[in-house]
């Protein structure tokens, strides 16, 4: 049995840390960049000076992205172990730059804390960081730290590369090209939603441990999501370049609407095609909440949505977790989803807001 407790990852009454007061700002980089070990031959300059020094080789070209997270918008710390939150801030900004179909090498981090965060505290959101790194192969080369009046923020710029004739953008999408989305749709979005309810058990009655046994794909999926690094190196050694690419961190509707904008394009999405995971299926169910409509309308999945032009059918059928959910049309066919009696319905982005009503915990 899986406990909320177990989650709760603040430790506010664990052993005495060392003060931030005390060892102070420098203190507090040195202890945070003591393990940092260079694996990229781009870096020549990474922590240690008043700027990193990046030089990719030959035609390379740099591709730079950045992300921020907000305690109370992006993530609810009662639920988020702070080493799952600093591997998840990686992975966000990562993601960015694969959707470029370029390889991220180098990030800089910068946090702003409370005070009612601790040395070790800071140091487990940074152990999650660094696993981030190891697991991609990027550098830590440098970012900033400083205190804050409202809780905990987090900052992470990536830098990736990329030969400038594969660099994909939003705007290469053509009629008749296919549209793929790899892995699955939803199941962040879900896991959010089963963190959310079991949040607000334990609010009306602490004595009441909420059970989240059987939900471990869509809590990971939310708590700590994966870049598809994977997929871009099938689509490089199947020699296919995809014509658009995004990654799915605001909805399904609300990126292929990007791509189609971008692109001035139309789109058919057919609604039995989009891949949903049987968890993603079995929580909406207990939410009374419509599959079709997590799909669409989830965030942070953080899969990668693409097309390809139709001539690529026989080698992105048989990518591994990839799917072909619908095509590209003219601009003045419209942007619709098939449903399963074959009529149509008018795509609308209703994906994540962050200036709107969907925040962590709301």
């Amino acid at each position: 049995m899986v406990h909320l407790e177990n989650l709760i990852d603040l430790q506010m009454t664990a052993k005495k840390d060392r003060s931030l007061s005390t060892i102070g700002e420098f203190g507090l980089i040195r202890l945070l960049t003591e393990k940092v070990k260079v694996k990229n031959l781009s870096t020549i300059k990474g922590i240690g000076d008043d700027a990193a020094v990046i030089k990719p080789a030959g035609n390379l070209c740099t591709v730079v992205t950045t992300d921020l997270l907000t305690e109370g918008i992006h993530f609810d710390l009662v639920y988020t172990p702070l080493k799952h939150l600093g591997y998840k801030a990686v992975v966000v900004n990562l993601s960015d730059v694969y959707a470029m179909n370029a390889i991220p090498k180098q990030i800089l981090v910068s946090i702003a804390v409370s005070s009612r965060f601790t040395t070790d505290m800071i140091e487990e959101i940074y152990d999650g960081i660094y696993a981030a790194c190891k697991n991609y192969q990027v550098d830590l080369v440098g970012g900033d730290t400083s205190g804050s009046m409202t809780g905990l923020t987090i900052s992470v710029t990536a830098i990736g590369e990329a030969m400038r004739e594969d660099i994909v953008y939003r705007d290469g999408a053509k009629p008749n090209d296919l549209v793929c989305v790899s892995g699955n749709i939803g199941a962040a979005y879900m896991g959010l939603q089963l963190l959310v309810r079991e949040k607000c058990i334990f609010d009306r009655n602490n004595s009441v441990q909420p059970d989240l046994t059987g939900y471990d794909y869509i809590l990971g999926r939310q708590l700590k999501p994966e870049a598809r690094k994977d997929i871009i190196g099938e689509l490089a050694s199947r020699k296919i370049k995809p014509t658009a690419m995004i990654d799915i961190s605001d909805g399904l509707s609300s990126e292929i609407l990007h791509i189609c904008k971008e692109s001035g394009t139309g789109c058919k999405i057919f609604m039995e095609k989009i891949p949903v995971a049987d968890e993603t299926r079995q929580m909406a169910s207990e939410l009374e909440l419509e599959p079709l409509s997590v799909s669409l309308s989830g965030g942070e999945d953080y899969e990668l949505l693409f097309t390809v032009p139709l001539s690529d059918y026989e080698k992105v059928a048989v990518m591994t977790d990839t799917h072909i959910i619908g095509h590209i049309v003219p601009e003045s066919e419209g942007r619709y989803l098939a449903l399963s009696d074959g009529s149509l319905t008018p795509i609308t982005a209703l994906g994540w807001n962050s200036f709107g009503t969907n925040k962590a915990g709301s």
